[in-house]
């Protein structure tokens, strides 16, 4: 891959993308929106701040058209773009990497993903989604059958991405919403633009009609509100923070939302756990993707039988946890996004253990780079457990029994996800029961799935709807049924 810079210039990717056109100028004036190299805080490049006329512009076009590809069609277009991602896996990885500060495992692992959320969707448009129900089932039924069938949205999707996952989140967005025939709008995250418009045109090149997707850049202060509340829009699906979340469904008015919010995810270790493997999935889920996922691990609750050696377990996989520069192969974990990002972590760590933690490795800062790092003898009420910490932050919070654990899991706001460690069934079935998230991984760190298969939150990680593929698709599609008599 050449210079990152000179790739972004080459492929014209600091211009939007409105029904596959290439629009706006990143390069100059004053309406442009530099991004930075998060490691090297170097400019890579600058995408334009689209204005009101021209996000009206994308709506409107993608309004005017009417998809008619066949499942057929549709299936073949995502499949030809999972091979062009296999096959330019070090371009993606190279571009996530650049805008985002993920380390080089991170990117490619990402890369891979967005492969399989493609060929997923590719399944899924080729399996009939409709029902049958007879109708004679009781003494005053009818000899009917009803039926059911799927269309897509009358209006577009409106669609907004944050930065954690730079093309792994679009892609979630964008193959739903091309499997079920819809027209999309997106806007990625400014801090990572370039992942996202590059993406589209791998979609575009994969034969892709090009008012099915735009993609608009700027500043969320100018366009957030018509993103929202533009007339064309059906649907609103956006992931990020909970208060932008809770802003969207205040102004969405009569339109579908679907919110996938943060989390606060606990890894439950019992003191029958594995602590070999309970240690090892713990740092997993604290380190991976810098800790900036919503699934990551962000409360260790530990059995206080075993919550000394699980301890030193994890300090130990801590400072063997490589950090630094992201290009480097060799590397666990690269940055975070931004160095305010860093700073919010290590004062967040300094004000606990100001409140009686104990710092037992990390919190190092260096710009946008946060050592991994872990803090004991964390209570639940202090702000980097209650809140959501979005970065590599393992805090250590020890409970005498089951019930205690079930509560302290549940005493946040958020309601996503969650990873326990034990063999007992008894104790399984009541985490699973019991635990006010949207799943529940048994010995697996918490943001384990498929990208095929249901996933979100309750309380204020989500409305309660679910993503996924096949989830997605159901969301961005309309019901109807019809009846026939049936003799």
């Amino acid at each position: 891959m050449t210079g990152i810079p000179d790739f972004i210039r080459e492929h014209g990717l600091d211009r939007m993308r409105i029904a596959g056109r290439k629009v706006g100028d990143g390069r100059d004036g004053d309406r442009v929106i530099p991004v930075f190299n998060p490691h090297t805080e170097q400019r890579i490049g600058s995408v334009p701040k689209a204005t009101l006329d021209e996000v009206r512009e994308a709506f409107e076009t993608a309004h005017a058209f009417q998809p008619k590809l066949t499942r057929a069609e549709r299936a073949g277009i995502l499949q030809k773009a999972a091979a062009i991602i296999r096959e330019r896996l070090d371009d993606v990885a190279g571009l996530i990497t650049a805008e985002s500060g993920l380390c080089l495992k991170d990117s490619l692992y990402e890369a891979g993903r967005v492969s399989d959320v493609l060929l997923f969707g590719a399944n899924e448009v080729l399996k009939d989604d409709g029902q049958i129900f007879s109708c004679d089932l009781t003494p005053h039924g009818k000899k009917r059958r009803v039926y059911t069938q799927r269309s897509p949205l009358l209006g577009v999707i409106s669609a907004i991405t944050p930065f954690n996952h730079p093309m792994n989140q679009v892609a979630h967005k964008v193959v739903p919403s091309v499997a079920t025939n819809n027209r999309m709008v997106l806007k990625p995250s400014e801090k990572v633009p370039f992942s996202a418009i590059f993406f589209a045109d791998i979609l575009y090149q994969a034969g892709l009609p090009p008012e099915m997707l735009s993609v608009v850049t700027g500043d969320p202060r100018e366009i957030a509100d018509e993103l929202l509340t533009n007339p064309r829009v059906d649907l609103i699906t956006f992931t990020g923070g909970v208060a932008i979340g809770k802003y969207i469904a205040s102004k969405a008015g009569y339109r579908r939302v679907v919110l996938e919010l943060g989390g606060n995810d606990p890894i439950i270790v019992m003191e029958d756990a594995d602590l070999e493997e309970a240690s090892s999935l713990a740092i997993q889920g604290s380190y991976k993707n810098s800790g900036q996922r919503c699934t990551a691990v962000k409360r260790m609750l530990v059995h206080e039988a075993v919550a000394g050696r699980f301890t030193e377990m994890v300090v130990e996989k801590t400072k063997a946890w490589k950090h630094g520069d992201p290009l480097d192969k060799a590397s666990d974990m690269g940055t975070v996004i931004d160095e305010h990002a860093a700073m919010l972590f290590e004062s967040r760590v300094k004000e606990a253990v100001g409140q009686g933690a104990r710092l037992l490795a990390g919190n190092q800062r260096r710009g946008a780079l946060y050592a991994p790092t872990v803090i004991d003898n964390v209570r639940p009420e202090m702000t980097v457990v209650r809140e959501e910490t979005f970065g590599p932050v393992s805090p250590i919070i020890r409970f005498r029994d089951i019930d205690e654990a079930i509560r302290i899991s549940n005493g946040t706001a958020y309601g996503l996800s969650s990873a326990v460690c034990t063999n007992r069934l008894d104790h399984i079935t009541r985490f699973v029961n019991e635990l006010h998230v949207g799943t529940v991984n048994v010995r697996e760190v918490p943001g384990y799935r498929l990208e095929l298969t249901p996933f979100g939150g309750i309380k204020d990680s989500g409305l309660g709807y679910k993503e996924g593929v096949q989830e997605a698709m159901k969301s961005f599609t309309n019901l109807k049924t019809y009846s026939l008599p049936w003799a």
